[in-house]
């Protein structure tokens, strides 16, 4: 008898067989007295019931059976939505008439309010399936998904290249029924296309680079902690895709719908066991310091020029992030080294000044906080010809010198003391000197970039700056590792280093600037830029020519007026 009653509402309904009820019996949202959840009816054994009915219906949607909710709702906000979002509309309000958890699941209204339909729980237990009344924690509703939308978000894909099983309304609008088919449970969670491998999100959200980086190919598991406890539907990051970090209901995290903070989900996973050990590098001496309790008010892909506020996704796109595989130097390509795989689909700053959507060159991505509103780095060393901590100014080819990070060096002839392998590297990247001391890229097992280091400024090695250092090769470990300790004590360059640097132990900073110096060609060759903390006087350098020149200045309290050195 109930079967019957089942076809004969189906063919009221309009609906093409019964098929499409059977696929709601034994589902979740079959409430009947038969159902196989612990919410359903005492004594009512029809399915459909509880949603439609035959006579007497409302006009909301067909033959509905249900009180709409007049609810006014918290909605969802972001620091990276460009949608126009607003309360949800009258398609996404049949759903909520039972998941906002107002609303009795028995009051129907085929029947009077005093005589519901009598069930194990009146409402919607607290849980998953009760939003509640606060949409801001769950995918975004009541929104028009059109041709502007996706001109305004890059990430947004054009409506009419949407995946057809994405059911928008008539004018674009995505409600509930944009994702979920409350007659088919086939997928799990009433969903039109399986979440597995991010195919539900990515039908709508075009990530590029997302089906090669190392978050869609990963097989590791999502560790428990990660999620805050949440149990994934895979057992693999590859599979969960989407899933490993946001919630699409009931995120603990709004903004994006995160488990965490943006960086601190990073960490979460990124701590040694789910994956390379970034946690105990950025604990170190120095670093980039994540900071997990504050956010900038825009997100990285937003902002070309940051701030303190330090974030993972300022320097990585976890949609596009591939595996570091090299352990050589970076290949080059024009004015500097590519970026690493890991650093892919990340915002830059070029030599010119420039804001680029995507950085090509290594050094892009560092000028968006060493540049022209530079991020002063602290105890750093000011200079007589001091740049206020514009590292690009530096690096640009007019600079007098400069390491060859931008530019090839005009003088390889005069730097005989270069190591071998270094004699045929046209250019170098920030990487080589600012690097984890135990990175693969310097030998070591850690992973590549600069996220800390047990020494001063971020350096990939031991680099005295004090005065009255005692000359060692671990004292100017980093300088050592491009130039031939043995040349340089033996004054093939330059025929007072050893008096410096040995007897007068005078480090290499108190002469020498690491990045490179604009102004004259003459008075700032050889990265000449005098430490004013250390070189006192006029402080006057001449280039006179090859492995010539002279001084005028006062160091450790002798003065030099137009000192000359020659071969």
């Amino acid at each position: 008898m109930v079967a019957l009653v089942m076809v004969l509402l189906c063919l009221l309904l309009g609906l093409p067989s019964a098929l499409a009820d059977e696929r709601v019996v034994n589902s979740k949202h079959d409430l009947s007295t038969f159902g196989p959840g612990p919410i359903r009816a005492i004594d009512e054994g029809r399915v459909c019931i509880f949603c439609h009915v035959p006579h007497n219906a409302s006009p909301a949607a067909p033959l509905w059976n249900r009180h709409n909710p007049t609810t006014h709702y918290r909605i969802y906000d972001s620091r990276t939505t460009d949608a126009r979002i607003d309360q949800p509309g009258a398609a996404s309000k049949l759903c909520l008439s039972c998941h906002d958890g107002s609303i009795a699941l028995g009051l129907t209204l085929h029947r009077p309010p005093t005589d519901p339909i009598l069930m194990t729980h009146p409402y919607i237990p607290s849980g998953p399936a009760n939003l509640t009344n606060d949409l801001s924690d769950d995918h975004p509703i009541g929104l028009r998904y059109d041709r502007a939308l996706s001109n305004r978000d890059p990430q947004i894909r054009p409506p009419e290249l949407v995946d057809h099983r994405i059911k928008l309304g008539r004018r674009g609008e995505l409600e509930c029924a944009a994702c979920h088919d409350p007659h088919n449970n086939e997928l799990g969670n009433f969903l039109r296309i399986t979440e597995r491998q991010g195919a539900l999100c990515i039908t709508c959200h075009a990530m590029d680079g997302w089906r090669r980086s190392a978050h869609a190919l990963s097989p590791r598991s999502v560790p428990v902690t990660a999620t805050n406890g949440e149990a994934l539907p895979y057992r693999s990051m590859a599979d969960n895709a989407c899933r490993s970090c946001h919630l699409p209901h009931s995120a603990p995290r709004r903004d994006q719908l995160l488990y965490d903070r943006p960086s601190q989900l990073c960490l979460n996973c990124h701590d040694g066991i789910g994956g390379r050990d970034i946690l105990r590098v950025i604990n170190q001496r120095s670093g980039h310091r994540i900071n997990r309790l504050f956010e900038h008010p825009r997100p990285p892909e937003r902002r070309l020029r940051l701030s303190r506020t330090v974030e993972c996704t300022d320097c990585h796109n976890p949609h596009a992030a591939a595996a570091n595989v090299l352990r050589g130097p970076l290949p080059v390509a024009g004015q500097g080294t590519l970026i690493p795989p890991a650093m892919r689909k990340v915002p830059g700053i070029t030599l010119a000044g420039l804001p680029v959507p995507e950085a090509r060159l290594y050094y892009e991505v560092c000028f968006r906080c060493h540049a022209d509103q530079p991020v002063i780095v602290p105890d750093r060393i000011v200079r007589q010809r001091d740049s206020g901590g514009n590292v690009r100014r530096q690096f640009l080819p007019t600079a007098a010198s400069a390491h060859p990070v931008a530019f090839a060096s005009r003088r390889t002839g005069e730097v005989p003391s270069l190591l071998p392998q270094y004699r045929t590297r046209l250019l170098i990247s920030c990487q080589d000197c600012h690097n984890d001391p135990d990175a693969i890229g310097v030998g070591g097992t850690q992973v590549n970039g600069p996220h800390g280091s047990r020494f001063d400024y971020l350096l990939a090695a031991r680099y005295e700056t004090r005065d009255f250092t005692s000359e060692s090769p671990q004292a100017y470990a980093l300088c050592y590792r491009c130039h031939d300790r043995n040349s340089i004590l033996a004054n093939e360059s330059f025929p007072h280093h050893q008096t410096h640097i040995a007897r007068g132990r005078s480090p290499c900073s108190a002469c020498h600037a690491p990045h490179g110096v604009s102004g004259g060609s003459a008075q700032h060759a050889h990265l000449i830029n005098f430490d004013i903390s250390i070189v006192g006087g006029e402080r006057f350098y001449v280039d006179t020519g090859r492995f010539r020149g002279s001084c005028t200045l006062t160091c450790h309290g002798v003065r030099h007026v137009n000192f000359t050195y020659e071969p």
